[in-house]
């Protein structure tokens, strides 16, 4: 039986991927992730597992490529400047269709930037990021815990889909403590085979992992095979949380970090009999474009506002499926700066009076 385990959040990433049964992790350090390499190192070894830091972020997520290549369930975190520098390696990795799981914690940019907290990554992780027709899977995170149930969901769905899968956390979430379950622990014997591997051609016929063809309409196959591919995940692998958003006057959309913020004022105000709700996106690609579009079809919903900590990116997703049939407002902190729930509150009377 599981019980309850105080850990920070950067630990946790690791030891739920250990729980997922992943044994490889190949990285490089970067602040404020660098408790979870740093676990790696120490509990990998505990469970026959192997840890590898290696020489940059460009390297890592070569490690990547090949480790998955062969079959194994393997991960890497880095935050926001490091995941840039494996761009070309996540493109390169969805272009030859392996299951590799990536954690970015989220720091404030451009640029080098700084530590603090940031969701200023939203467009690098649901929109590509790196060249080429790619889709990353995307899950947000609002608590530990969930963190953890959605490194078991990462890794199942990597393999599913043979497509990389991104836990986009943050700054914060990466650096408080909670108490966390691991209910789950997938022994790495269970796991499916991957018929597909490079693993040795002896009694069977070769398998070739390229993303490289130079016959046009063959690559052009290839990329009509990732886009349905794609095209089935928009279908199955929707993920929310309605947060009193049925019948609200004001929905609130947020993810991560600014969600719990926003749940916890949203709280305060209908405890005082504000007409107020959440709508919480967890997949973030693929995004619950219906849903939220229902949402706004309502005729008790008078207005959408938006919060990020960023400049506004999801914000531009929000309105796309919107199709802008109600008013959408937008609040935005950066530079690592975080809302309170008060200001929060202040945004939220703001729009009620404009709607009014």
């Amino acid at each position: 039986m599981s019980e309850k385990i105080l850990m920070k959040g950067a630990e946790v990433l690791g030891e739920a991927a250990i729980k997922a049964a992943c044994r490889l992790f190949f990285g490089y350090p970067i602040t404020p992730q660098n408790e979870a390499p740093a676990y790696m190192a120490k509990r990998l070894p505990e469970v026959g597992g192997t840890f590898l830091q290696a020489e940059s972020e460009v390297a890592a997520i070569n490690m990547l490529y090949g480790a998955a290549g062969a079959g194994h369930r393997v991960m890497t975190t880095s935050s926001s400047p490091g995941i840039s520098l494996m761009m070309e390696g996540i493109s390169y990795i969805a272009g030859a269709e392996l299951p590799v799981v990536l954690a970015n914690v989220m720091r404030g940019g451009p640029g080098l930037g700084g530590i603090g907290p940031a969701q200023a990554d939203y467009f690098q992780s649901t929109k590509g990021g790196g060249h080429g027709d790619y889709r990353i899977i995307t899950l947000a995170p609002s608590d530990l815990q969930e963190q953890v149930d959605l490194m078991y969901d990462a890794f199942d769905l990597a393999d599913e889909y043979r497509n990389p899968v991104m836990i986009l956390t943050d700054g914060l979430l990466g650096q408080i403590m909670e108490a966390v379950e691991f209910k789950r622990v997938k022994d790495p014997a269970t796991l499916k085979a991957k018929p597909w591997a490079a693993t040795g051609r002896k009694g069977r016929t070769k398998n070739l992992i390229t993303s490289f063809d130079l016959d046009l309409d063959g690559l052009e196959r290839h990329n009509q095979k990732i886009q349905a591919k794609y095209a089935l995940a928009k279908q199955k692998e929707v993920r929310f949380q309605d947060f009193h958003a049925e019948d609200a006057e004001i929905i609130v959309v947020a993810y991560g970090t600014m969600a719990r913020i926003c749940k916890t004022a949203i709280s305060h105000m209908r405890s005082e009999g504000a007409s107020v709700g959440l709508f919480r996106p967890i997949s973030l690609w693929p995004f619950p474009e219906n849903q939220i579009l229902q949402l706004a079809q309502k005729p008790s919903t008078k207005a959408i506002l938006v919060f990020e900590l960023s400049a506004g990116q999801m914000v531009e997703d929000v309105k796309m499926y919107t199709h802008d049939i109600k008013p959408i407002h937008f609040h935005g902190r950066t530079g690592g700066n975080v809302p309170s729930p008060q200001e929060v509150i202040e945004k939220i009377k703001a729009v009620q009076k404009e709607v009014r």
